[in-house]
């Protein structure tokens, strides 16, 4: 009874593989070159309330500095001698001395602004833009008929492990002159896609994605051929294509 139960099990499992038809795809790397923000956001209100508040705390917990306890001991002696008593004492440079130095140091100082000049000509290909938000290298690249901006990718070549194409793809796409760290053996995320019916050649049906993450160090773009912008992520989700852009997110921190 057993074996007869098990037959047809089986014969539709043989069926079902045999059946099976293997596709071809083509493998591409990509790699999401991001710079880190050079400078911290702008505090929130509950954030500054919160500085506030522990700056406060802190200066009611603190000891006297080195600095303080000696301002207080040149006040009295000033006092002393206001009063006419006689002491032996060389006030040369005092501590109100330093105090008035330095804001008179800090009162001729200028805040860079947070709003570069890259901003206010809104330079898409400048490293100068955005200095507190994450940015992401994107590249123009023809795919089918379109002209979309995305991630530097390519085939991955006969021979070459997909990291191996992530380091050829950054070097051929910026440089040797921009320097930059890719993270991990394996890649962070993945995306696929099948081509239209008549796009295809040699029946491969669409493209697998390998996206590795890569953090920007310095450098500039070497090719001036190559059309490229750097994004924020507001604009990164805008400018892939949505299902490309939700799968490139969830390898990125938040902002």
């Amino acid at each position: 009874m057993f074996k007869y139960c098990n037959l047809p099990f089986l014969h539709s499992r043989q069926l079902s593989t045999s059946a099976v038809v293997r596709e071809k795809w083509d493998l591409v790397t990509a790699v999401c070159l991001e710079r880190k923000p050079v400078i911290t956001k702008p505090l929130s209100k509950i954030e500054e309330d919160y500085k506030t508040m522990q700056s406060r705390i802190e200066f009611e917990r603190s000891l006297k500095s080195d600095h303080e306890i000696r301002h207080e001991k040149e006040q009295k002696q000033l006092e002393q001698l206001k009063k006419g008593v006689d002491i032996d004492v060389h006030l040369k440079d005092t501590a109100q001395d330093l105090v008035d130095a330095g804001a008179e140091e800090f009162a001729k100082f200028k805040f860079a602004s947070r709003v570069t000049e890259a901003d206010s000509r809104n330079d898409l290909k400048s490293l100068n833009r955005k200095l507190d938000k994450h940015l992401v290298l994107v590249t123009k690249q023809n795919v089918g008929k379109d002209n979309l901006y995305l991630l530097p990718q390519a085939l991955r070549q006969d021979g070459e492990t997909l990291r191996q194409a992530a380091e050829r793809i950054l070097k051929d796409t910026c440089g040797s002159n921009l320097k930059a760290m890719i993270y991990g053996n394996a890649p962070s995320a993945f995306y696929k896609y099948k081509y239209p019916s008549t796009a295809r050649k040699d029946d491969v049906v669409g493209a697998k994605i390998f996206i590795y993450f890569a953090r920007y160090d310095k450098g500039q773009l070497e090719d001036k051929q190559v059309d490229y912008k750097w994004l924020d992520r507001e604009e990164l989700g805008k400018s892939l294509p949505s299902e490309y852009a939700r799968s490139v997110a969830q390898m990125l921190i938040d902002e």
